[in-house]
């Protein structure tokens, strides 16, 4: 088996601890540097995979590894829910994103800290869910995704959004360039973490992307199971269905 990339590379934690750790400690300044270093275009991959789901008419939806809530606050503004769930395992995350909702007089979103791999909610609670940039955090995949798709009612679906290396020329040397060298320089400047944002690329690259990840969500048991390349393969949206 693999070693696990993870943020302080400590033995005598796990990597779910120290995922929560690093999280906690950029989280006050996490919403300047991800918008900072994507130049806005994370907000057009969530806005496609909203407009993916909205198709199911969703009324209560969860939005899993939802950090500082950009992902939940947009969702919440563009399809009319009874209620959507953001949970995180990082309460520092989830603060900056309390403070989001408040400022904007959301009121229907439940800010939740909590385990992908223990979710404490009913089989078949959700018409919905979304995961940002966030599964290649998890400590166990597999485990992680069945949870998510336990919650899941029947039929409905699951969009997942990761960060992905381009495979075609020029895009693939520029962004790793940039992914590896540039970003975590400023990362590094700006959240005084230092590991943080080396941490990005390196669970970027070992993450199972494309046909790979697609195979494990069949494995898990999803259904209609596809990807999509956004922006020159810098992103992939993939979805699915319980």
């Amino acid at each position: 088996m693999a070693k696990q990339v993870t943020p302080y590379n400590k033995t005598d934690e796990s990597k779910k601890t120290q995922v929560e750790d690093m999280f906690d400690n950029i989280a006050h300044n996490y919403d300047f540097l991800n918008h900072l270093l994507s130049a806005g275009i994370d907000n057009l991959w969530r806005r496609k995979a909203i407009k993916h789901i909205a198709k199911y008419n969703p009324k209560v939806v969860m939005d899993m590894a939802s950090g500082t809530g950009d992902f939940a606050v947009d969702t919440v503004k563009r399809i009319k829910l009874e209620k959507l769930v953001a949970l995180d395992l990082s309460d520092k995350m989830l603060d900056v994103g309390r403070a989001k909702s408040k400022k904007k007089g959301i009121t229907n979103i439940d800010w939740v800290k909590g385990d992908s791999e223990n979710l404490h909610f009913e089989d078949n609670t959700f018409d919905a869910m979304t995961a940002g940039f966030g599964v290649r955090n998890f400590g166990d995949l597999e485990k992680g995704l069945s949870e998510m798709k336990r919650v899941l009612k029947d039929g409905a679906p699951l969009v997942v959004l990761e960060v992905s290396e381009p495979d075609a020329f020029p895009m693939k040397q520029i962004f790793g360039f940039y992914f590896k060298v540039i970003m975590p320089f400023i990362g590094k400047i700006f959240s005084k973490d230092d590991r943080a944002y080396s941490y990005l690329p390196e669970s970027v690259e070992k993450f199972p992307r494309g046909e790979k990840f697609v195979a494990i969500l069949n494995k898990v048991g999803y259904n209609n199971v596809k990807y999509t390349p956004l922006t020159f393969g810098t992103c992939a949206m993939y979805v699915c269905e319980k």
